[in-house]
């Protein structure tokens, strides 16, 4: 029976005073404002207004309308702008999922100014998934996938975030550590330290070791890269990170950073995201602030 607008008219005839000065407000003629008063007081079968010489004023029923108006109106105004933010893509759920532990350390790092630029995106970070990253992204489990290794689905975009070269990290005391360029069958007799996941997800062995035809003498996985480093930093194997990572920590222990073969290992670092999220507003900032980060090539 009572509509929104009807809450409104009240609230307008309260404030002004006069029936012009409410149409004006309302953006109504005041045959139609009239109109609109009438039909309420049809409804409710009283009356909501009265004259007060030439000023309109509200009756106890229509009190006790502005009481519920003055109550309602703020919350629906608060639901309209929030659909808004939704609408402008400044608000929502944005559930991460990180393919690579390299992944994890530049999320870390580049997460900060996301979240202080879109303060009404509720952000989950989902490291290290047990399940299928794409796997994930299709079944809505996550609306973002960072990740090194793209697989083309008919559902999903990828957008490149920057790019990376693979290198080895040795320490100074190492007898490779002099060389500026490391070969695989050069790390034939060494301990690679890597990541807990699947030979067949490391780019060391994918990209560098199985073209060659080597295998490193012994395969330790790690799960902390400051614990992986530390091990490296103290002769206990050598490890391959990208190189944004790797010298981040040659600056603070006693490493050296080598490239993996003459023509490097190459990578890029993207953003994967189901077809129709990509042109959410957060969705796009976020990539936005991913692309060519200062100091990650």
């Amino acid at each position: 029976m009572i509509e929104l607008s009807h809450l409104r008219i009240v609230q307008a005839l309260h404030e002004h005073g006069t029936l012009t000065r409410a149409a004006q407000d309302l953006c109504l003629t005041q045959s139609a404002l009239s109109h609109q008063i009438r039909q309420l007081e049809q409804r409710a079968q009283t009356a909501v207004w009265e004259r007060d010489g030439r000023r309109l004023s509200l009756t106890a029923a229509g009190l006790d309308l502005l009481a519920c108006a003055r109550r309602v109106l703020p919350q629906i105004d608060e639901a309209e702008q929030v659909l808004r933010r939704h609408a402008d893509g400044v608000r929502g759920v944005l559930r991460i999922g990180v393919e690579c532990y390299p992944c994890y350390e530049w999320l870390t790092g580049a997460i900060g100014h996301f979240l202080k630029a879109m303060p009404d995106v509720e952000v989950d970070i989902l490291g290290n998934v047990h399940f299928s990253g794409i796997d994930g992204l299709i079944n809505k489990q996550v609306d973002m996938l960072i990740t090194p290794d793209p697989h083309p689905h008919r559902a999903l975009c990828y957008e490149a975030l920057f790019d990376y070269e693979l290198v080895l990290l040795v320490a100074a005391s190492h007898r490779l550590a002099p060389a500026p360029v490391v070969e695989a069958a050069q790390l034939a007799g060494e301990t690679l330290l890597s990541f807990p996941v699947a030979n067949e997800r490391l780019d060391i062995f994918t990209e560098f070791f199985w073209p060659a035809g080597v295998r490193p003498l012994r395969h330790k996985r790690v799960h902390s890269v400051d614990i992986m480093v530390q091990m490296v930093a103290h002769g206990r194997g050598v490890c391959a990170l990208p190189a944004w990572l790797a010298r981040r920590f040659a600056q603070r222990l006693d490493l050296h950073v080598l490239r993996l073969g003459a023509g490097g290992v190459h990578k890029t670092l993207h953003a994967a995201v189901r077809e129709p999220d990509l042109e959410l507003g957060y969705v796009r900032a976020f990539i936005g602030m991913g692309q060519g980060s200062p100091g990650q090539a």
